[in-house]
């Protein structure tokens, strides 16, 4: 590790102000953060915590029945507060990760990293969920941008996640058992304008929405068989591009019959 300056704000407004040094850089539950700063592939001269910001922690149901999750809140606390309101998500968020994740990391760090594999960009993408910042608010389909790449823009920080509740929902995860990240992860959500499927882990282009599937079922068609394009296809040690369009087909028709 290197020299840097700490700052553990108590207020978003007071985060806001620290921001704005110079490479300062927001830390989250630090779950990726921190192992980056380790192998020096990051080097904030600043970093302020979030952690101790109260605004931004728990799990509320608004009047009109969506869900919100405050930024700071951790994958634990998601999976025990939102049991009742939002079982997918829950266990969803329960089985990211281990014991350590999740009690350390938060979904807002999570949201705000992007990574390829992670479960919760499936979740918001494919419950159409709305990203709360403390400048504005994003809908998902507009906020993930790609690998690690995200709407957010320097020193913004994601304060609150809305999530509307589906009539029901399942998320199906083929786990990667060294990192247990996704090596494919599919969210089905069904709501009153129709069913949303989001899938993470398996394209080169981060978390993404298979239409194709969305509009099949649309239509009163089965899935029986049916995969994504393998083009644009993660292809590494853990499977080909091939594999991840197969297991896409197939971790979708697991949470429709879950669901049914």
């Amino acid at each position: 590790m290197y020299n840097f300056e700490f700052e553990r704000p108590g207020s978003v407004a007071e985060a806001v102000a620290a921001l704005k040094s110079e490479e300062a850089q927001a830390l989250g539950g630090g779950q990726t953060l921190i192992p980056t700063l380790k192998q020096r592939l990051a080097a904030p001269a600043k970093l302020v915590s979030l952690g101790g910001i109260a605004e931004m922690k728990g799990v509320c149901l608004n009047d009109d029945g969506s869900l919100s999750i405050g930024g700071g809140t951790t994958h634990a606390e998601v999976a025990r507060a939102a049991a009742a309101h939002y079982p997918a998500l829950a266990a969803l968020a329960g089985g990211i990760g281990d014991p350590a994740v999740r009690n350390r990391g938060t979904i807002g760090g999570s949201l705000a990293n992007n990574d390829p594999s992670a479960c919760y960009p499936a979740a918001a993408l494919g419950s159409g969920a709305t990203i709360v910042t403390d400048r504005r608010e994003i809908a998902a389909d507009d906020y993930f941008q790609g690998l690690f790449t995200t709407a957010l823009e320097e020193g913004e920080i994601i304060t609150s996640v809305r999530f509307p509740v589906p009539e029901k929902a399942n998320y199906q995860k083929f786990l990667q058992p060294a990192s247990r990240f996704a090596l494919v992860g599919v969210f089905v959500a069904h709501h009153a304008g129709g069913t949303r499927i989001a899938v993470t882990g398996a394209s080169e282009d981060g978390v993404f929405r298979w239409s194709a599937a969305e509009e099949a079922l649309a239509s009163g068609a089965a899935l029986d068989g049916m995969a994504p394009e393998a083009d644009g296809m993660i292809a590494d040690l853990h499977g080909t591009k091939a594999y991840r369009a197969h297991l896409t087909g197939t971790l979708t028709r697991r949470a429709l019959q879950a669901m049914a």
